[in-house]
C-alpha cells in the first residue's frame, strides 16, 4: 500500500533571545486602554507561572519569514536526499506574511511559497508554489492537503513550511504580546510504498467554528491610549482561546485517532502546538479522560515552548524536527512509534494528523 511519508525536516530557530525581564520595561494597557497598575517585573513572572515561557526568539533584522522558510526547507530537502526539482509542491503556511523590520504592513505579493522556490533555486514549473492561511495550525493543515493530493493522483512529494515572524505585529502595550515568538519549521512529504505497518499518514480530522470564535485571534489597534489608531496588531482573547482550546481540541484529537483505527495505549508522542504550557497539559490531560485514561504516559508530550515561544505555525515542525534529530533531552523516536499533531488557532481552527513513524 501507498502512504504520505514524511522523509525529511528541518528547521529555523532564530539567534535574538528575548527574556521574560525584558518586557519589564513596558507599560501595559487593558483592552479599554487603561494602565494596569500592576509593575511590570510581576507581570512577567506571572505570565511565565501560566504560559510555561522563559523566553522566546526573535527574527534578527533584515530576516524575512519567507527567507527563514527557505533555510528551514534547504535542512529538509538535504534530510530527505530528494532533488528539489522533483518536487510537486510548495506549501508554506503563515499568518502575516513578509514584514521588514521596522514596519508592520504584511506583504504577501508574491506568496512566500513563490519567494521560497525563487530562494531555492528550483525552475521545474510543475513545482505548484502556493500560501495557505489557517492560523496556527496551517503547517498541520499543509500536511492534511499534501497527503489528500498524494492520495488522488495529483502529487507525490511535497513541501510543507510553516513559517512566522510575530515579533513584528505586536503591541508592547499587551501583556498577552508576550506569548509570541518567531521561526521556520518545515518536512518533506512523499508518498511511498509502505507494508501495511509501515510509516505513513493514518488519519486526520480538522474543524472550523466561525461564530463567536471568529474574534478571539484577530488584529486590532494597540491598546496604547497615546498609538496611532490606524495601526493594527495580533490581538487575543486568552481566556476565551484557552476555554475553546481545552474543550474542542480533545474531541477533534479522539477523532482522529478513531479515524485511524489506533488505541490509546498505542499512542507514543503527542506533538501538540506550543502555544500555553499549562492549556496543553489540560488539553491532553482532557483528551486522555475521553478514554476513561486518568493519568498521562510519561514523556508523552514533547515540550520548546519554555525557550521557544509561541512561533504558531512553525511551532510544531520545529519540535518535530528538535526530537528527530534528538536535540530535546528526554525524547527520542523509535521506528513504529505512534505519533500525533495536533493544533488550534485563529479562526477558530482545529486539526490533527495521527502518524507511524
Amino acid at each position: 500500500m501507498k502512504r504520505s511519508i514524511i522523509t525529511g525536516t528541518g528547521k529555523f530557530i532564530p539567534h535574538q533571545v528575548k527574556k521574560n525581564s525584558e518586557f519589564g520595561i513596558y507599560v501595559f494597557y487593558s483592552d479599554d486602554q487603561k494602565r494596569i497598575e500592576t509593575p511590570s517585573p510581576v507581570i512577567a513572572d506571572k505570565f511565565r507561572q501560566i504560559t510555561g515561557i522563559e523566553e522566546r526568539r526573535y527574527a534578527e533584522p533584515g530576516l524575512t519569514a519567507s527567507g527563514m522558510a527557505a533555510e528551514a526547507a534547504k535542512q529538509a530537502i538535504a534530510d530527505s536526499g530528494i532533488d528539489p526539482e522533483t518536487l510537486d509542491q510548495i506549501i508554506v503556511a503563515h499568518n502575516y506574511g513578509d514584514i521588514d523590520t521596522g514596519n508592520i504592513q504584511s506583504d504577501t505579493v508574491p506568496s512566500l511559497a513563490s519567494r521560497v522556490k525563487h530562494q531555492l533555486g528550483i525552475r521545474n514549473p510543475d513545482c505548484v508554489a502556493y500560501d495557505i492561511l489557517f492560523g496556527c495550525p496551517g503547517w498541520l493543515q499543509g500536511v492534511i492537503q499534501a497527503d489528500l493530493y498524494n492520495k488522488a493522483g495529483a502529487a507525490t512529494r511535497s513541501l510543507i513550511i510553516g513559517t512566522e515572524t510575530l515579533s513584528r505585529v505586536i503591541d508592547i502595550h499587551d501583556r498577552d504580546s508576550m506569548i509570541f515568538a518567531d521561526g521556520a519549521g518545515a518536512c518533506i512529504i512523499e508518498f511511498k510504498e509502505t507494508p501495511e505497518s509501515g510509516s505513513g499518514i493514518l488519519g486526520a480530522a480538522a474543524q472550523s467554528d466561525c461564530g463567536p470564535e471568529l474574534g478571539f485571534i484577530d488584529f486590532g489597534p494597540s491598546y496604547g491610549p497615546d498609538s496611532d489608531e490606524h495601526h493594527r496588531y495580533i490581538k487575543m482573547k486568552g481566556r476565551k482561546v484557552y476555554e475553546y482550546a481545552i474543550s474542542k481540541v480533545p474531541v477533534a484529537m479522539k477523532a482522529c485517532m478513531d479515524k485511524s483505527g489506533v488505541a490509546i495505549d498505542q499512542l507514543k508522542k503527542i506533538f501538540i502546538h506550543q502555544a500555553n504550557e499549562k492549556m496543553d497539559e489540560v488539553i491532553i490531560r482532557n483528551f486522555y479522560k475521553l478514554y476513561d485514561r486518568q493519568t498521562i504516559p510519561d514523556q508523552v508530550m514533547p515540550m520548546s515552548i519554555q525557550w521557544l515561544g509561541n512561533s504558531s505555525v512553525a511551532t510544531i515542525p520545529t519540535l518535530f524536527d528538535l526530537v528527530r534529530k534528538g536535540e530535546l533531552p528526554d525524547h527520542e523516536l523509535q521506528p513504529g512509534d505512534i505519533i500525533m499533531f495536533a493544533s488550534v488557532g485563529a479562526g477558530m481552527n482545529i486539526n490533527a494528523v495521527c502518524y507511524r513513524y
